[in-house]
């Protein structure tokens, strides 16, 4: 059981990890708080936004929108590897997703299939947020897959986790295909080689 990083401690996190990190005004205490418990946090949930256009991008996911208020993640992971700090607390951004799979990352096992939605995510993750159209075709630039790795270490780093702790959206929730074109099993290689 892990107690979720002060602001300052997720900030000194990514910077240690070597990270540019843009402050969105406010992302300090912008959260979900009142809507439920944030933390004990287990893992780091990785996304696509399905927008392109950091600004615009960056904008939403600090806002979210009328029938999801934001912030809808804790950082935003332009194509550039900017990671833009949006929110500290809890956000709208896992939903609702499999209680096996929260175990098993709990665990640091092997991911069983997300065949159920019974579990809060909201409470138990970080989550980055990658600017990508999410339609397979849009690329992954290496400035952008190698902040996430450093974003997903850094946290993983703090708790203390391995890459067992970082999972996809679509590895969660049935029915997200979210990070659509970057390879989880890759990634979580390059995050364990870097906590190495």
């Amino acid at each position: 059981m892990s107690v979720p990083l002060s602001a300052t401690g997720f900030l000194g996190a990514l910077k240690a990890e070597g990270l540019r990190v843009v402050e969105v005004d406010g992302w300090q205490t912008h959260h979900r708080n009142a809507k439920g418990p944030w933390g004990p946090v287990h893992g780091v949930l990785v996304h696509h936004t399905a927008t392109s256009g950091a600004e615009a991008t960056v904008r939403l996911c600090y806002d979210g929108h009328a029938d999801l208020p934001g912030p809808l993640c804790h950082g935003v992971i332009t194509k550039d590897g900017t990671v833009h700090l949006v929110g500290c607390g809890r956000a709208n951004h896992a939903g609702r997703g499999d209680g096996d799979v929260l175990r098993a990352v709990i665990a640091e096992k092997r991911l069983p299939p997300d065949n159920e939605s019974d579990a809060d995510g909201n409470r138990a993750f970080y989550g980055f947020e990658c600017e990508n159209l999410g339609d397979g075709t849009d690329p992954w630039p290496e400035p952008q897959v190698e902040a996430l790795e450093k974003a997903a270490a850094a946290i993983c780093r703090a708790h203390g986790w391995t890459e067992r702790s970082v999972l996809g959206h679509l590895e969660w929730q049935p029915g997200k295909v979210d990070p659509r074109g970057l390879s989880m099993h890759g990634l979580r290689e390059r995050i364990a080689a870097r906590l190495k």
